[in-house]
């Protein structure tokens, strides 16, 4: 039988992770997630990872397998998911990857670029030029050190940006001349998912599973990695609102009610990205 990687993608609090165990079960086979912030072993609730009976039911890769100490990115991940996904594919014919993570599944499934890494000291820097001043004079830099990829990238997301500076400030090139955009072949067929809800069912997801998160104890967590606020994996929806709360810049109410607002934005930009993959067929839940 010809073997093949189930892709199943979609913005988070869709549904995926349900949806992926259903599928695994239905295929006795497992799950690779594609969601860069379920990797870190240390954050539980925050990201929303698999609980441990959804673990139990079945096995899920790629989940906790690093800490948010360790450096990480989209080609790294490429090169380990494939290895376990070949792996599996010897005792498997159907494997599912699941995630929210559009550069990841894409790096994954196409290839990507051999991008080189950056100074972990330009890296402080641009991280605190963005805390300091905003997203404005990083598109401004990257605007004049990289205008071609400036046209493409998603101006509001800070990480893309810091990420092509970094590049562009330590290779002393632009960006844009490490993206290359050669595409992979494999030794499987990739199937693409995508699971889709209405507006407003996905917005009443959201903030009840941002609810459900606070009851379950995300203020201690947050609490308990505010000393280390300033790695890269803990600047992302959770856990940096419950920081300015701990610093008395807002109530805990505003923080909570910036989670969803922030949430409600990151999946908008999610799906902005999966829409332009044409080869992903969209289902409604």
């Amino acid at each position: 039988m010809e073997k093949r990687l189930i892709v199943l993608a979609g913005s988070t609090a869709v549904g995926k992770t349900k949806k992926a165990i259903e599928l695994a079960k239905h295929f006795s086979t497992e799950i690779v997630s594609a969601d860069s912030r379920q990797f870190y072993r240390e954050l539980k609730i925050g990201v929303a990872s698999p609980t441990v009976e959804e673990q139990a039911e079945v096995r899920h890769h790629f989940v906790g397998n690093i800490s948010i100490f360790d450096s990480y990115n989209a080609a790294t991940y490429a090169t380990e998911a494939l290895q376990i996904i070949e792996t599996l594919f010897k005792t498997h014919d159907t494997v599912i990857l699941t995630g929210g993570s559009g550069m990841y599944i894409r790096a994954l499934c196409d290839g990507i670029d051999s991008i080189p890494d950056a100074d972990p000291q330009i890296r402080k820097e641009l991280n605190e030029l963005f805390a300091k001043e905003g997203i404005k004079p990083l598109q401004e830099e990257l605007r004049e050190k990289d205008p071609a990829y400036f046209d493409i990238v998603d101006k509001q997301n800070y990480i893309r940006l810091i990420r092509a500076l970094e590049v562009c400030r330590s290779s002393g090139k632009p960006y844009s001349y490490f993206r290359q955009g050669k595409k992979v072949e494999h030794s499987f067929k990739i199937h693409k998912l995508g699971i889709m809800r209405s507006r407003e069912e996905l917005i009443q997801r959201i903030n009840q599973r941002v609810d459900n998160m606070i009851e379950e104890g995300l203020i201690e967590e947050a609490r308990e990695f505010y000393p280390l606020k300033h790695l890269q994996a803990l600047n992302t929806v959770g856990y940096k609102e419950l920081f300015d709360y701990f610093e008395n810049t807002v109530s805990l109410e505003k923080a909570i009610e910036n989670i969803k607002t922030n949430t409600r934005q990151y999946a908008k930009r999610q799906m902005t990205w999966f829409k332009k993959d044409k080869s992903i067929r969209w289902i409604s839940l």
